[in-house]
């Protein structure tokens, strides 16, 4: 039970809510819905468990010694847990995160006094410049520092085994039938999945997934699978890469979820039900109509909310970013209408590796200006004529180096429902083509300039 006094902000952490769904799943999900808010955590979201326990844990075990500096990368949540634990026990925080996530989460780690460095999203986890591989070097370099590290941690999951899915069980005095989680690191729903499972096997423990992520491709075939990876606007779910924290044999099903689909729930979440979360809490609805096929009116699903809105009002809570990214209803043509009048085709590409004067073969042949760069099936940048043409005026010898040397950011992606003048909008000098998806065929296509020219002579 909660102390009716803490000693501490510290103290507060966990024994959250659990609120019923009503209006969302009216009609549709048959089963009882039951959310469970970590926004009453201190942090306002469920990271403050693990991270409490990951520094705790390290003060156990000699890692994380008095005067350090805790070091992690992170979407933010976590960080926020652990600056939390660094104010109260007297550490330093380094954070590094990446350019994907919002600026409210950023401005939040700064307010509690940690430093925070953010780097670019679309780089593989093994790139220098990536939030994995600046939080390791700084590590090295700074002394008595100790990276947190909450993908492998297996504090992390530990956290929710221990407190997270007991909660649950005694909320739901045992009737709990499914529990539905967006996995990132795993932690929560690997932890107190693994709780559950041992109190009842028959407990199913559903992942959500993002387009963009490995989980479920990995989890139905083994495969790690590269084509999977591309850039992705959710936060706070799906990975390049698998986390130790991630244990696919507690997990029975992963389901996938677009961003736009994500988004759109987020916001409905706050005006339908008067709970406000964040992105992760979007998806997991989403994933959850998704899936009605699964529940049965005698069931009790539980969901988690994992984070606060409040970090999200300069994107899922701003009609204007909503908007630029198609998200918000339309009327007229959309980026569909496009591909089903032929107007553009399947995306071709180009490996970093490949050379310039490869990049120009290629472009020439099919009169393109501008073309996607990939390395191992991951998109990883862009060409376009322009920055050719004054690479090889400057230095002709350049045709024989490899096009990942004149590269430039990867172009934005979109939903195949995103309306033309959303589009039009995401095409700037820098990123002159935006890459627009279509889940269900499992195609990309590339969209610029000329095509919404002539989609609307």
């Amino acid at each position: 039970m909660p102390k009716k006094i803490c000693d501490n902000i510290l103290e507060a952490i966990g024994h959250t809510p659990m609120v019923r769904i009503n209006a969302i799943t009216k009609g549709i999900i048959p089963a009882t819905v039951l959310a469970k808010i970590e926004t009453f955590n201190p942090g306002n979201s469920i990271k403050d468990r693990m991270a409490l326990k990951m520094v705790e844990d390290a003060e156990r075990d000699g890692r994380l010694k008095p005067g350090g500096t805790i070091i992690e990368g992170t979407s933010g949540n976590t960080g926020m847990g652990l600056a939390i634990a660094a104010v109260v026990k007297g550490y330093k925080c380094i954070f590094t995160t990446t350019d994907k996530q919002s600026k409210e989460k950023v401005d939040a780690l700064k307010a509690m006094g940690a430093e925070v460095i953010v780097c670019p999203t679309n780089v593989e986890p093994e790139d220098p410049r990536s939030y994995y591989s600046v939080s390791s070097r700084l590590e090295r370099e700074t002394p008595n520092s100790w990276k947190a590290n909450q993908y492998d941690n297996l504090s992390n999951s530990q956290a929710h085994y221990e407190q997270t899915g007991p909660e649950i069980w005694d909320q739901t005095d045992g009737t709990i039938t499914h529990f539905v989680v967006g996995v990132g690191t795993g932690g929560t729903l690997c932890g107190a999945g693994r709780y559950l499972k041992e109190k009842n096997p028959k407990i199913q423990i559903l992942g959500i997934d993002t387009y963009g992520s490995i989980y479920k491709k990995y989890k139905e075939t083994g495969v790690f699978d590269k084509t999977e990876i591309y850039p992705y606007v959710t936060e706070g779910i799906g990975e390049d890469f698998l986390p130790q924290n991630v244990d696919f044999s507690i997990i029975d099903h992963f389901e996938k979820v677009t961003d736009k689909d994500a988004a759109v729930m987020t916001s409905r979440i706050s005006r339908e039900e008067g709970i406000f979360v964040g992105n992760s809490a979007g998806s997991v609805m989403a994933g959850l109509l998704q899936m009605k096929d699964r529940f049965k009116a005698s069931d009790v699903v539980v969901v988690i909310f994992h984070d606060h809105g409040t970090r999200y009002l300069g994107k899922m809570f701003n009609n204007d970013w909503m908007r630029k990214m198609g998200y918000l209803d339309i009327s007229g043509l959309t980026a569909r209408d496009l591909v089903s009048a032929k107007k553009t085709v399947p995306m071709l590409s180009i490996e970093e590796s490949d050379t310039v004067a490869r990049a120009v073969q290629v472009m020439t042949e099919h009169d393109f200006s501008q073309i996607p760069v990939m390395h191992s099936d991951r998109l990883v940048g862009s060409v376009n004529e322009s920055r050719l043409y004054a690479a090889l005026v400057e230095d002709p010898t350049i045709r024989t180096q490899p096009v990942k040397v004149i590269m430039q950011p990867a172009f934005p992606f979109a939903d195949i429902s995103t309306g033309i003048d959303a589009l039009a909008s995401m095409l700037t000098p820098e990123s002159p083509a935006v890459l627009v998806r279509d889940f269900k065929s499992d195609e990309t296509y590339v969209i610029t300039r000329s095509d919404i020219v002539r989609a609307l002579a």
